[in-house]
């Protein structure tokens, strides 16, 4: 299926505390991301740090995130898995609790084939009605799907797209070339987001926009109306941010980054630690030369 959401979405950080997740912090977060525009949230994703939270604190980050939100953007929450049957059971609890739709990262670990991709996907589109947006990040999982294993994703009837962050444009050209008429992509890599939407990529899927919603939004709303020169002032003034964003594992430096401009971000679960000091200071660098004020 193809128009479940056109423009920005932000992968969204889950701030924690002492005492768990930091709601009033979440919320403000929220608000953040609809003031500037953002069209598509993702809650729970990998940069949510679903990992390290228990079961009852994703359930209560979900319900809080519905009714936060209300529908004044669109609402997909992270379900994907390891175990197929997690994640279908998963994607049914966030059916359940009004998601828009579910993105759904490949198993991961366990290295399945391109058989076991399709069948993992086809399981969970079976399980409920909502979209579902398949989720490709390679260096992360262990696991790549190819072109043609997208394409044959994209009939399934509720299979809305492909997050793509395998980071080969190669691939990525052919795989839009394979699902172009019945399946939408989306980048997963804010430095590919140029290229990926010049080849009619439907919008981002940003880790950046936690801090610079407004400029990743502009930059999808430019380049999907052909006005590359401009989209291209936006994104290489924030590109050494960007650059910043990934100079550590994410989300160490997306949190740290939010919480020098006054989002309480907190810092990462263990086993993920606090961003190293001399990137401290790097990613200070990169959010003034981007316009953000430091707090």
């Amino acid at each position: 299926m193809k128009g479940f959401f056109y423009g920005s979405a932000t992968a969204m950080i889950t701030p924690f505390d002492e005492n768990g997740v930091n709601f009033t912090a979440f919320g403000n977060m929220i608000e953040y991301q609809i003031v500037n525009g953002t069209d598509a949230l993702v809650v729970l994703g990998t940069t949510g740090e679903p990992a390290t939270m228990t079961e009852e604190e994703k359930v209560a980050v979900m319900k809080f995130a519905k009714e936060k939100v209300a529908g004044r953007a669109k609402l997909i929450f992270g379900t994907g898995s390891n175990c197929t049957a997690k994640a279908v059971e998963a994607s049914k609890r966030a059916e359940a609790l009004g998601a828009d739709g579910v993105l759904a990262v490949t198993p991961y670990y366990n290295k399945c084939t391109q058989k076991g991709i399709v069948e993992y996907y086809k399981a969970i589109c079976s399980a409920i009605n909502i979209p579902v947006i398949a989720y490709n990040v390679p260096p992360r999982t262990g696991v790549n799907i190819l072109p043609a294993t997208a394409e044959e994703l994209s009939y399934i009837p509720n299979m809305a797209g492909i997050k793509e962050a395998c980071g080969n444009m190669e691939q990525i050209c052919e795989t839009m070339r394979r699902i172009r008429p019945r399946m939408d992509l989306y980048s997963g890599d804010d430095n590919l987001n140029i290229p990926i939407m010049a080849i009619g990529g439907a919008g981002l899927i940003s880790v950046a926009s936690n801090i610079v919603p407004a400029q990743i939004k502009q930059v999808a709303e430019l380049m999907a109306k052909c006005k590359l020169a401009k989209a291209n002032k936006i994104h290489e003034k924030i590109l050494p941010l960007i650059d910043a964003c990934f100079v550590e594992v994410n989300p160490i430096p997306v949190k740290a980054g939010c919480n020098m401009i006054g989002l309480d971000a907190g810092i990462p679960r263990a086993p993920l630690t606090e961003l190293e000091d001399e990137h401290k200071k790097l990613m200070k660098k990169c959010l003034k030369a981007a316009g953000l004020k430091i707090c």
